[in-house]
């Protein structure tokens, strides 16, 4: 059985740094894409970052670039998401996700399979 366990939410003051772990079993994860997507209060899901596991390229929200960084580690079998220059508007539950038959790495939740449970992300201005 799938699963995918997030960690490293909290709260941070504005302009610091946060590092989100996506934690990955039951399955191999090398021909899937890991995404991260977040959702504020009354806002919909949107797509953070995505990243193809096997060959490790990348794609990013336009709102984040230069700003986050999103890694995997084959070994720990664990997708990195690395937040710096914190902004309030960051402030959001994030989950990452599987997307186990990629054509590309998809902006849209609906193409995602599995689904972690959430952190929360709380930046202070």
């Amino acid at each position: 059985q799938v699963q995918l366990v997030e960690s490293g939410g909290g709260l941070v003051q504005a302009g610091g740094s946060l590092r989100l772990s996506c934690a990955a079993s039951g399955r191999t994860f090398s021909n899937s894409v890991i995404g991260w997507f977040r959702q504020a209060p009354g806002k919909e899901r949107e797509f953070v970052a995505g990243i193809r596991w096997g060959a490790g390229s990348t794609l990013y929200a336009d709102f984040v670039k230069g700003r986050f960084t999103i890694s995997r580690d084959n070994a720990k079998n664990t997708v990195y998401l690395q937040m710096t220059s914190l902004k309030p508007e960051d402030t959001a539950v994030y989950s990452c996700a599987a997307d186990w038959y990629p054509l590309i790495i998809a902006r849209s939740a609906r193409d995602y399979d599995y689904w972690g449970q959430g952190t929360q992300v709380t930046v202070s201005s």
